[in-house]
Formats: structure tokens, C-alpha cells, sequence
């Protein structure tokens, strides 16, 4: 299992000492640095900020999001970063949800499935540069249908460096999972537990089954899983770092009843739970919400507890379809710690 960091998504400003954390993880073996996007920082100008101090870990973004860029922006940067990391670099997609995609971008959220096939197949083709681009979906269309009239297909000026840079999708629903096995080289998941590995290498076999022969091969598909960490011989004070993180997802991100987080967590058997949450989060008491997040909860989702704990329980991810984890940390110390016990 290899190991990877993620910087995660900027506050109020740029994570403070991330450059040096960086060349820390670099020397320590990691295998890859992730950058992600919301609605503040974006994640390809900080990914080639930063990964210009770096030689050798791969350089992924967690996601870009869809609504973001139209598809040919998208593989313009990917060209370009490509190029600038040496062929380093791995595109990370993802549809986000309905309040970031409506809220923020002002755009239609319906049909994400549908999008994100147009999209990366316009993004592949636009990178391959084997003739200008043009395209006829329901989403998206190349030369736009109308205007002027004087659209016409182009071909990206830049050559590529790879005729293929790796797309992973994020996704978190079964079907968007099937749908990465199939289109994508690998799978960004989000609260990804352990006990729900048995549930997703079928969704993942569904997708490979549809798999074009074209397509890399099913043994070089990728699964990169962030965990959280927290280092602590107390088991309850360890759980005490993960329980607001978990409350913000399944309680606050995203609406009543349309939060694909808390669908997540609620098929691993805390329906009951989530629901509680989402109430308590959405009713503005959220410190209710964050104490209404169980140890076991956090345990599934999370590695929390002593060195000796952590590092048994790291078996259990062994074992899963992930082929890399990610953590993420401002603490040396923690990353040096990880490391060691993925080892």
C-alpha cells in the first residue's frame, strides 16, 4: 500500500508551513501530493506552486470540479502541468454537489452521471491531440451550436508530453462509482470505511464489466482513500480530533435529505445516527452534533488511537480495494508517525 499526503482545503488563508511539510514528505517515500477546491482556493494553482519544489511525488488534484472549467480548460491545465512536473501530474475530477454547483457557479446540477462521461471524454480527446476537437452531446457541445456561427474545431497548440494523463474521478454514489471503474484510471472515495469494502468492489466490478478494451488495464486502476489520523494512547481523546470533521459532513455539508456525505456513512448502518446529526447541524447546534458523532462511527472512518492500535487496524485497510492512503496533517510529527506505521 503506498502512501500519499493531502493539503486539504485552504481556510481564511494558505496552510502555513506547507512548502517544508512537503519536502518532508517528499523524503520520506510518499508516493503523491493532492490538492483540492470548493468555493475558495482552487486546486491546480497551489498544485504547481508547490509542486515545483518537489522532483519526484506524483501531483493529483482531489478534486477539480466539473462546473468549474468547460472540459477544454480543464485539459489545458492538465496539458500544461503535465508538461511542468515532468509527467508527474494526475487529473482528480469530480460533479461536487447541488449547493456548490447552483450556489456557487450558477450552473445546473441534474444529470452529473451524463456530464462527467461527456466531460472526460472531451478532456481525453482534447489531450491526445489527434485532430480538433469537436463534440455533440446533451451537455456539452464543440463548436458551439450557434452565436456567430464562426466556431470551428480547434487542436490544442501545446503537444502533449503524455498522449494520456490519468483521470481519476471522485464519486461516492454506487452508480458514480461503477462509472469511474469504467471511464476513469482510478477512484477518489470519501469516507471510505473499511466494512464497506465488500459493497464497493461490486459497484467497482459493475464498471470494469463496461469497461472499454481500450482502457488501461483493471490491474493498474488505482483506489486513493484519504483517512483521517489521530495519534493519541486515549481512544476517546482521539476520537474527540475526527468528530467535527465527521459532523461537518454528514450534518452540514449539504441539504436535508440531499447529502451524498451522510448517504455515505448512513449505508455502513448509522441511519439513525446521520439523521440526528443532520438535525442537530442543520438547527444551528452544531456542538450537539459533533458530540452526536459515536466512537464506533469514528473508528470506521478514521484511524484514531495508540500507535499499536493504529497500526492493527491498518490490516483491515490492507485489505481493501484502496491502493494508496492519504493523510492529512499540519504536524510533522503525525506524517513522520503515519509513515512509520504504514511502513
Amino acid at each position: 500500500m503506498r502512501i500519499g499526503f493531502h493539503t486539504g482545503y485552504w481556510s481564511s488563508g494558505p496552510p502555513a508551513g506547507i512548502e517544508s511539510m512537503l519536502s518532508e514528505v517528499e523524503r520520506l517515500g510518499f508516493d503523491s501530493v493532492w490538492t483540492a477546491e470548493s468555493y475558495g482556493s482552487d486546486a491546480l494553482t497551489p498544485l504547481a506552486w508547490w509542486g515545483s519544489r518537489t522532483t519526484k511525488v506524483r501531483l493529483g488534484t482531489n478534486i477539480v470540479q466539473l462546473s468549474a472549467r468547460t472540459p477544454t480548460a480543464t485539459a489545458m491545465a492538465a496539458l500544461t502541468l503535465d508538461h511542468l512536473s515532468g509527467g508527474r501530474f494526475i487529473l482528480g475530477l469530480g460533479a461536487s454537489g447541488p449547493q456548490v454547483v447552483e450556489g456557487w457557479y450558477g450552473l445546473p446540477y441534474p444529470k452529473p452521471l451524463a456530464r462527467t462521461r461527456e466531460y472526460v471524454e472531451i478532456v481525453r480527446a482534447t489531450i491526445a491531440r489527434e485532430r480538433p476537437v469537436t463534440f455533440a452531446g446533451e451537455h456539452y457541445q464543440l463548436p458551439y451550436p450557434g452565436g456567430t456561427g464562426l466556431g470551428k474545431p480547434l487542436k490544442a497548440t501545446v503537444h502533449p508530453l503524455r498522449r494520456e494523463v490519468p483521470i481519476f474521478l471522485g464519486a461516492e454514489g454506487p452508480k458514480n462509482v461503477a462509472l469511474a471503474a469504467e471511464i476513469a484510471d482510478g477512484w477518489l472515495p470519501f469516507l471510505f470505511s473499511p466494512r464497506a469494502d465488500a459493497y464497493y468492489r461490486d459497484r467497482l466490478a459493475e464498471g470494469f464489466h463496461r469497461r472499454a478494451p481500450e482502457r488501461s488495464p483493471q490491474a493498474d486502476f488505482e483506489v486513493v482513500a484519504g483517512v483521517p489520523i489521530a495519534i493519541d494512547d486515549d481512544l476517546e481523546r482521539a476520537a474527540d480530533q475526527i468528530r467535527p470533521w465527521i459532523a461537518l459532513y454528514v450534518g452540514g455539508m449539504g441539504a436535508k435529505g440531499a447529502n451524498f456525505h451522510a448517504d455515505v456513512v448512513a449505508r455502513l448502518g448509522y441511519e439513525k445516527e446521520c439523521a440526528r446529526i443532520q438535525d442537530l447541524y442543520l438547527s444551528g447546534h452544531k456542538n450537539d452534533a459533533i458530540a452526536a458523532v459515536t466512537t464506533a462511527m469514528v473508528e470506521d472512518l478514521a484511524l484514531v488511537g495508540s500507535p499499536a492500535k493504529i497500526k492493527d487496524d491498518l490490516a483491515r485497510w490492507r485489505e481493501t480495494v484502496v491502493t494508496t492512503l492519504l493523510v492529512r496533517s499540519d504536524d510533522p510529527a503525525i506524517v513522520r508517525a503515519f509513515a512509520e506505521l504504514v511502513g
